[in-house]
């Protein structure tokens, strides 16, 4: 089991866009994170991932997707973060039918606030990328966990694991 985190990150207090599916129809919301958790009786699950449709993003979006029951049995909403635009996050949700909702950060603001930016280097080059992470709040916003340079495949899996009561 994972250690609770020593980070103190407070929930922002700025508008981003949502982007989820609900009927057949697209929605973008401009939510405030702080906001959306103060109106809810959970906890939120952030995670941040590179780039949609991408073997290991997509394999993280689907086992969420797959284990959202079993998140929201223990009290958690989850929101998946990624610099990609609204509408590729709309190609990203209907392609793979994911129940989750997705923050389109291409100003990077949220990214940048989580400081989840970093220098990668790609076969040789340096560049700066989004490093797979993830936070948990609790459902009075408090930071309970945060993981940084995540393996998307079985997170959620160990995810579960560190929540379970």
């Amino acid at each position: 089991m994972a250690k609770p985190t020593t980070e103190t990150i407070a929930l922002p207090d700025f508008p981003v866009t949502m982007v989820r599916e609900l009927d057949g129809h697209f929605i973008h919301d401009d939510i405030d994170l702080k906001d959306l958790v103060a109106h809810t009786d959970k906890g939120l699950i952030l995670y941040f991932y590179p780039k949609d449709s991408t073997p290991g993003c997509t394999t993280q979006a689907t086992e969420f997707t797959a284990r959202l029951s079993e998140f929201d049995d223990l009290g958690y909403d989850i929101v998946g973060v990624s610099r990609d635009s609204v509408e590729s996050h709309e190609r990203f949700i209907a392609k793979y039918d994911l129940q989750i909702p997705l923050i389109s950060d291409s100003d990077e603001k949220l990214c940048q606030y989580f400081d989840v930016i970093k220098e990668k280097n790609m076969y040789g080059k340096i560049t700066l990328g989004l490093v797979r992470s993830a936070f948990v709040f609790d459902k009075d916003g408090n930071l309970t966990h945060a993981q940084r340079n995540l393996r998307a495949k079985d997170y959620t899996e160990r995810l579960l694991t560190i929540l379970a009561p």
